[in-house]
């Protein structure tokens, strides 16, 4: 299931030669396969939840050293969201803690949530007799790593979802976090000021009274192909048919 290539990180086109490298393989099982790339410079913990009902891949969590790649299968009609955790420290147990994305100090999220900000990859799909799948990149939660989603070997219709621009080097002061003088993650104004209006909720849980905020609007001025607030569908909800995708955490452009 994996393909080990002796190419340097800073490949302009690394992405291309993974999925060429990818869709050598047949896949037998039933369901999706999702395949993981660490092109960051640095060591990330990606946090794996299944949605209510459905199962976690892989305990929730694991290890990616810069340039690693990891494939699973997800089951069909699986939905649920995928996040990089930065700067992790765990001891034999896998109990530690980590600059964001954290699930409770575990290294196994095991159907926790990861601690925001963080970019969050979701995502709901579909089954043999019904193989319209959807996904997103979203910053609803705030933002840490950039990331895309794509299908491997493209399809009819398929669109890119993706955050891979580092909104850390531009985030606005008032939704910076830092550890150590450095900024991690930059929050969502939902996060930032938890009010209804900037969060979508109770009156204002509806696209009629739930606008984009400033910093919604510049989200998306930057990375136009992923959620910028909970109402943004139109132009960052993906639909495709493939049974093959890559996500990559920082994504080469």
């Amino acid at each position: 299931m994996y393909c080990t290539l002796s190419i340097p990180l800073s490949c302009q086109h690394k992405h291309n030669i993974f999925l060429t490298c990818f869709t050598l393989f047949h896949v037998t099982a039933d369901g999706t396969q999702l395949i993981l790339v660490n092109n960051c410079r640095r060591s990330i913990w990606p946090g794996i939840l299944g949605n209510t009902g459905k199962m976690t891949p892989k305990d929730g969590g694991f290890h990616m050293r810069s340039g690693d790649e990891v494939v699973f299968d997800v089951p069909e009609k699986w939905s649920g969201r995928l996040w990089a955790r930065q700067n992790c420290h765990f001891n034999k147990t896998g109990q530690g803690s980590c600059d964001t994305g954290d699930c409770n100090g575990q290294l196994k999220c095991r159907g926790l949530g990861g601690k925001p900000p963080a970019t969050v990859v979701e995502m709901t799909l579909g089954s043999s007799t019904s193989p319209l799948h959807f996904y997103d990149v979203s910053l609803v939660d705030g933002f840490n790593v950039p990331v895309s989603m794509r299908p491997v070997g493209g399809g009819t219709g398929c669109g890119v979802a993706e955050c891979d621009v580092d909104l850390n080097i531009c985030c606005p002061s008032a939704l910076e976090v830092k550890v150590d003088g450095e900024v991690v993650g930059c929050k969502s104004a939902c996060l930032a000021i938890q009010s209804a209006k900037y969060c979508c909720t109770g009156k204002f849980a509806d696209p009629k009274t739930c606008k984009p905020t400033i910093f919604a609007h510049l989200f998306k001025a930057i990375c136009p192909k992923a959620y910028s607030y909970a109402f943004d569908e139109s132009s960052s909800l993906n639909r495709c048919r493939a049974t093959r995708y890559v996500i990559i955490f920082c994504p080469p452009k």
